[in-house]
């Protein structure tokens, strides 16, 4: 996955060909799109194929399952053309393990350590260091940590070495981008305040310049 803006847009649209316009719109801005389920059960799962024809796909399947379904899953984003998919680290060293070894090279595979909204500190925080060091052992390509609390990233960054970590919750849940770049995070990850601005590339143009100062 390219890093030269170190902007990723949440692209969490329902609408297919609104969805495509959207990345477009803003190429010039980001290294990535990030699709969620609501967009791939609207639209289809050929939004994969189409959106990486644009730019890298990063697939938040948040995949969450035993080792047979994840290799399914990833199995399927990555043959579609996703240059990366994000799964949860709760489920154990063996699903997570199978995520990065379906990927094969292929494709990056990003593991949570904890949830960006309030709800995250509930479950997923208390255990995100030792799931970050888990992830390290499978061999993940980085991990994602909630630009909604910076100091997390400052935490995860002890334990990722050189791996990337992509922050979300930027924007709409009050996140700073320049303050999760600034803690240690690679990639500011932005949905609504980029896709559901009048002008989307001015929006993302205005982070990406937020970005670069805190670079």
């Amino acid at each position: 996955m390219r890093k030269e803006t170190r902007l990723v847009l949440a692209l969490d649209e329902t609408d297919g060909a609104k969805a495509l316009d959207l990345a477009e719109a803003v190429s010039e801005h980001i290294d990535a799109v990030k699709i969620n389920w609501p967009l791939v059960l609207s639209a289809g799962p050929d939004m994969i194929d189409r959106l990486a024809e644009k730019t890298d796909v990063i697939c938040d399947f948040k995949v969450a399952d035993i080792p047979n379904t994840v290799r399914l899953i990833v199995g399927n984003a990555v043959d579609r053309g996703a240059s990366a998919v994000i799964v949860h680290a709760f489920t154990g060293e063996d699903s997570l393990t199978e995520a990065v070894e379906t990927a094969g090279g292929r494709a990056e595979i990003y593991a949570v350590t904890e949830m960006s909204h309030p709800g995250g500190t509930a479950f997923t925080a208390p255990h995100a260091e030792e799931m970050a060091r888990m992830g390290v052992r499978c061999g993940v390509a980085g991990f994602i940590a909630p630009a909604t609390r910076p100091e997390r990233i400052k935490a995860i960054r002890a334990i990722a070495g050189d791996r990337r970590i992509l922050s979300p919750g930027v924007g709409a849940q009050g996140g700073s981008a320049a303050a999760a770049l600034k803690a240690g995070a690679d990639y500011a990850i932005v949905g609504r305040a980029i896709y559901g601005a009048d002008d989307p590339a001015a929006a993302a143009r205005a982070i990406r310049e937020e970005i670069d100062s805190a670079l």
